[in-house]
């Protein structure tokens, strides 16, 4: 797994993570990087500083596990919960934005979505944005199809 700082082009800075460089290059140049904040298609890597994990050893922890993440937006499986203690307002308010999105531009395919995912890869149907649930080993199966997708926290609506 590889961590990007992106910046689109309205100066807005984000983090993605993506399973290798060839992954990032492949969706960057079939436009499905989008900004978080403001939607915009127009991303680019920026500068940023390299992180060197560290090996296991004694008095060393092995790194932990790092969660894939892509721009395509599908939300976890589970029913939201709150979130377990504080949460940064602006990263909140980031992450209610982007559900607002995803539902603004997004085709709710429910429990349905990788039956829905393999049919577009596979040009089965139209190709268009989706978002729904599926389990952690429908995901597993879709990552080993070489189906990109991603996951997102979906934050519960508020009043």
């Amino acid at each position: 797994m590889i961590l990007y700082q992106l910046r689109c082009r309205d100066g807005h800075e984000f983090d993605s993570w993506f399973r290798n460089s060839e992954t990032y290059e492949r969706q960057e140049k079939r436009g499905l990087l989008a900004c978080p904040v403001c939607g915009s298609a127009k991303v680019e890597k920026a500068i940023m500083a390299p992180r060197i994990g560290k090996t296991s050893g004694p008095g060393r922890s092995a790194p932990a596990e790092v969660p894939a993440a892509a721009p395509v937006a599908t939300p976890a499986p589970s029913v939201p919960q709150p979130p377990q203690g504080e949460m940064p307002a602006a990263m909140y308010a980031m992450l209610s934005e982007l559900r607002r999105q995803v539902e603004k531009n997004c085709d709710y395919v429910g429990p349905d979505f990788a039956e829905e995912a393999r049919k577009i890869h596979n040009g089965e149907t139209d190709r268009r944005n989706i978002y729904g649930e599926t389990s952690e080993s429908e995901a597993d199966a879709l990552r080993d199809e070489g189906i990109e997708f991603g996951r997102i926290p979906w934050l519960p609506r508020t009043n």
